[in-house]
């Protein structure tokens, strides 16, 4: 006969290296409730026709636009429809940038070989001068060889830089970090050096005439006086293979994007109040805006669709956690994690760091869940090692105890939250992110319903004990 998950994990944990104890440290039958909500998860739709809901009923949700603004006015409702108590949005304020006329910019190659090119303004660029701009390219292969770069002072006066660093793709999305650097630093750094403007070849992983857009960073609050555009992989492609022939080449841009002075956007809020401790809070969170380009299904309309599932099976189990649930949809994080700033800043001001008592976010798309990664004190470990234990019939792993809770919870977690994260397959995320292809037709149900079964697990099984997350001090000696 099978045992049962919780005997298991009990002899797994006594049997295990480094641990002590010889019980298990979540209580049975907190831990058949979480078993029952991810059966439930499993066969249910939820996640799936919310990320449908927003994606088709509002569709694109620039940060600071009135799409963002209607998002908003869909998630109350939403929330409310569904039960959740304390629904609210708490504003906050916000500089607007748009890209002016549409998504893609009228870009060109002029000579050699004429013809028109995919190509999207990057986040916080400039316009062209009135009428565009005409210029020769000098081609960078790197980001890297910009940095080195030690040619005569005017040497890059005027033209375009082009660069044409390439993503790896991988499960983890590691990457991208390194990809994306030429997309938040490179304007400053061909600003610096004359440069007429910039282009780069988009960050992803995509071969599809995709243009991938992002914000770019803005050191000491500076900001760009030169376009900074994206260019699709195969348009790159096109670039790199005319530069190799030696020829000179000239492109010709017109844009309009700018920033058009300070708006309002927000954080909508939902609870389910705990039992016993209601002050304490469990944060799980997605945002609410995306990108103008696409519908922002993957990037964060699943994170919207799974968390608030999650919260709901919690909710309609007739059974409370003994801490609060708090679902926050984070406003403005494409444009800088703006609205996770501002949720922070405002625990801080009213003293209610202290009450979160672990965060994580989904927001990597709507793959399955692989991995269950930490960041607690050591106390902590065993309680979300028997988690894995728990969540091994998901197909999960036991993650590592240094991960993030994700890009809305750092903030957080800069101000000393304990997270975990649920890490999703990567593999494809790049073939979409941030591109007009991100759309609901890349969601698979049964996907996006692994997801919520372990998310129901995590976010209960987190709320309803008593565990301090946090790194505890060492005993005082015994005198």
């Amino acid at each position: 006969m099978l045992r049962s998950a919780a005997a298991l994990a009990v002899t797994l944990l006594a049997a295990g290296p480094g641990f002590a104890q010889t019980e298990a440290p979540i209580d049975p039958d907190s831990l058949a409730t979480a078993h029952a909500l991810a059966e439930q998860a499993l066969e249910s739709d939820l996640a799936y026709e919310i990320t449908e809901s927003l994606t088709t009923e509002v569709g694109p949700r620039l940060a600071g636009t009135p799409h963002e603004a209607r998002a908003r006015d869909w998630a109350v409702e939403m929330f409310t429809e569904l039960g959740f108590e304390n629904v609210r949005v708490e504003q906050f304020e916000l500089d607007l940038w748009t890209r002016g006329r549409s998504i893609y910019e009228e870009v060109a190659i002029t000579a050699p070989f004429p013809q028109p090119l995919y190509a999207t303004s990057l986040g916080g660029a400039a316009a062209t001068p009135e009428g565009g701009l005409e210029a020769e390219v000098v081609f960078f292969d790197s980001f890297d060889d910009l940095l080195a770069f030690d040619g005569a002072d005017d040497a890059l006066e005027g033209k375009l830089v082009f660069i044409n660093d390439r993503m790896v793709a991988s499960r983890t999305g590691e990457g991208y970090g390194w990809a994306n650097r030429k997309r938040t630093r490179a304007w400053h750094e061909a600003e610096d050096r004359g440069a007429a403007g910039v282009l780069i070849r988009s960050v992803g992983t995509s071969s599809n005439r995709f243009a991938h857009t992002g914000m770019m960073s803005f050191p000491e609050g500076r900001r760009p006086e030169i376009p900074a555009l994206a260019v699709s992989a195969p348009d790159a492609d096109q670039i790199e293979r005319i530069h190799e022939s030696g020829e000179t080449l000239r492109i010709r841009l017109q844009t309009y994007a700018g920033w058009r002075g300070e708006v309002v956007s927000g954080n909508v809020i939902a609870e389910i109040e705990g039992s016993e401790a209601p002050d304490e809070i469990v944060i799980i969170g997605a945002h609410l805006d995306s990108w103008d380009t696409g519908t922002g299904a993957l990037d964060d309309g699943a994170g919207v669709g799974i968390v608030t599932a999650a919260a709901r099976l919690i909710l309609e189990s007739g059974q409370r956690p003994r801490r609060t649930i708090r679902v926050v949809l984070f406003g403005a994080e494409e444009v800088g994690l703006v609205g996770a700033r501002a949720y922070a800043n405002a625990r801080m001001q009213d003293g209610t760091i202290p009450n979160h008592v672990i965060g994580s976010e989904s927001d990597f798309g709507a793959r399955e869940v692989y991995r269950l990664s930490t960041n607690v004190g050591e106390h902590a470990l065993p309680f979300f090692d028997q988690m894995h234990v728990e969540m091994q019939h998901l197909g999960i792993v036991r993650g590592g105890n240094e991960s993030g809770g994700g890009p809305d919870m750092i903030p957080l977690a800069f101000m000393g939250v304990p997270m975990a994260r649920l890490d999703q397959n990567g593999e494809d995320y790049f073939e979409f992110h941030h591109t007009p292809n991100d759309t609901f037709d890349k969601i698979v149900p049964e996907e996006m319903a692994q997801n919520v079964a372990a998310w129901a697990m995590f976010t209960w099984l987190v709320a309803d004990t008593g565990l301090d997350f946090r790194d505890q001090p060492d005993s005082a000696p015994s005198e």
